[in-house]
């Protein structure tokens, strides 16, 4: 299941070249958020800026900061809301928050933690912990929570960790593999750059249908490249994939310049001075299903093994597409058009 991630450094020849981390500053003091996003702009950092919680919520629809350093008493959403609020939504349930406060009692501070706040700084700080605090959330973040810096999904260490807790919990549950159809034209005809804009595209694709879908959550992953993964339960598969692909496609349309958008493809070059028709993206996706009297599965690696053969199956077929195993032995599939 993976698969090298889609990058403008990925271009053969190209010198890997790392963008500075992004911190989003949450605080309604204009002084003290203009004092710690001058410091953190000074040792290297990109940050942008919100006023209280509800602002940064907005601003997280179109930036993914690496880490979120957040005022605990602000009008309209304070920050141990906004913590709870960010825990709770799949792109952004791994990003690290830093609070900054001016309490110090311990009650307080289990509030905190218990809302999912990595670290603490009470005020009055100096600059050389402010620096010291968010670098050392960054890279313990980096160590412990592998996230598709693109998308800022869990990636394959997650994924199969919560596949397997699963399987533990013995809970009926699906697992789907999404690769986007006609990926690889887009990167070869618009480049890398306009390649990563469906990727991403995607990944927000799946956040409105996850929401869409509602209880339980559904767990969202990028496993590298254009492979997604969807873990749910049973029945929020189909109203999932739906949505999913009407959203994606609908938004891949405006990636495409208008002339390829209106005639419903692109021409590739080939090897010959050529070139080839390639239609627009669609969505394969296969689902491994895990239910009681269903197929019984002892190991994750056969869960994702029944899903990339779905996968396949869906990718035999035309426009957007999901295989459904549904085997108790060996037989069984649903395939279901959705394009």
């Amino acid at each position: 299941m993976s698969s090298k991630p889609v990058s403008v450094n990925d271009a053969p020849g190209a010198a890997p070249v790392e963008r500075p981390d992004l911190v989003m500053v949450v605080d309604d003091d204009e002084d003290i958020a203009g004092f710690v996003a001058f410091n953190l702009k000074v040792h290297g950092f990109e940050v942008i800026r919100a006023a209280n919680g509800e602002e940064a919520l907005e601003l997280m629809e179109t930036r993914r900061p690496d880490l979120a350093v957040v005022d605990w008493m602000m009008p309209r959403m304070d920050g141990v809301e906004l913590t709870r609020r960010l825990r709770a939504e799949p792109l952004t349930s791994a990003l690290p928050v830093i609070m900054l406060t001016a309490k110090g009692m311990t009650v307080d501070k289990v509030v905190g933690l218990t809302a999912g706040v990595d670290d603490y700084l009470v005020k009055p700080f100096d600059t050389a912990e402010l620096i010291a605090r968010v670098s050392s959330t960054l890279r313990r973040t980096k160590e412990f929570r592998e996230v598709s810096p693109l998308t800022g999904l869990p990636g394959n260490a997650r994924v199969t960790r919560e596949i397997v807790d699963r399987l533990r919990g013995g809970g009926d549950f699906s697992v789907g593999y999404i690769d986007i159809d006609r990926f690889k034209p887009v990167n070869d005809v618009y480049g890398f750059d306009r390649g990563d804009e469906f990727i991403t595209t995607m990944a927000r694709s799946l956040h409105r249908a996850a929401t869409v879908a509602g209880k339980p959550s559904v767990f969202l992953g990028h496993i590298g490249g254009d492979d997604f993964v969807f873990i749910c339960h049973p029945d929020q598969v189909l109203p999932l994939t739906k949505h999913m692909v009407t959203d994606f496609e609908s938004s891949a349309d405006q990636l495409y310049d208008p002339e390829d958008a209106r005639r419903g493809y692109i021409e590739v070059p080939d090897r010959r001075g050529g070139k080839q028709r390639a239609a627009l993206v669609t969505l394969s996706i296969g689902v491994a299903q895990s239910t009681a009297g269903g197929r019984p599965f002892d190991d994750y690696r056969a869960v994702v093994a029944v899903a990339s053969e779905m996968k396949k199956v869906a990718k035999s077929q035309p426009g957007s597409y999901v295989a459904i195993d549904r085997r108790r032995g060996d037989s069984e599939t649903d395939d279901v058009p959705l394009g």
